[in-house]
């Protein structure tokens, strides 16, 4: 699984702090091993920014910036914590894995990071939205099986 330069092929699980990209992980390490053993695995976690909208609408008018600076950095921290526990089931797995955090928008920094880096399979979980949910709040794994510069392979949790 070289590819021609000598270089490694590269997987990349995205992830977030939902189960769907937990059991996404999961599934990646138990049914690709052989794949992966080959190749190098990137695990990917967006820290979106556009959600901290409340904090600059309070009835006092604008948070104060030391606010926004705090939240960022605690969603830093919580990203962290993430890649480092996905980190650690990668180990248990017996596969190194390399972690990167990027903040924007989680499906154009997915793609972005994709290109970027010249990842071959991008792997996500599905969290299963119906068709409605996904026309008015969009599906990142939609926007990556049509954006992104390589095969994706979106894995859904079985119903329980």
């Amino acid at each position: 699984m070289e590819e021609g330069g000598g270089e490694k092929k590269k997987v990349m699980v995205g992830i977030d702090e939902s189960e769907c990209s937990r059991y996404a992980l999961e599934w990646t390490l138990q049914n690709l091993a052989h794949t992966l053993a080959d190749s190098k695995l990137i695990i990917f976690s967006a820290q979106p920014i556009d959600d901290l909208g409340y904090a600059y609408a309070s009835s006092l008018g604008a948070a104060p910036p030391e606010l926004i600076q705090s939240l960022q950095e605690n969603r830093k921290k919580l990203t962290l914590a993430l890649l480092q526990k996905a980190k650690e089931i990668c180990d248990q797995h017996g596969i190194d894995a390399e972690t990167l955090t990027e903040t924007g928008n989680p499906k154009e920094a997915i793609c972005e990071a994709v290109e970027k880096l010249k990842v071959q399979l991008l792997v996500l979980g599905s969290h299963g939205k119906g068709s409605l949910q996904r026309a008015f709040l969009g599906s990142v794994s939609n926007y990556c099986v049509h954006h992104a510069k390589c095969p994706v392979l979106v894995v859904k949790k079985k119903a329980s």
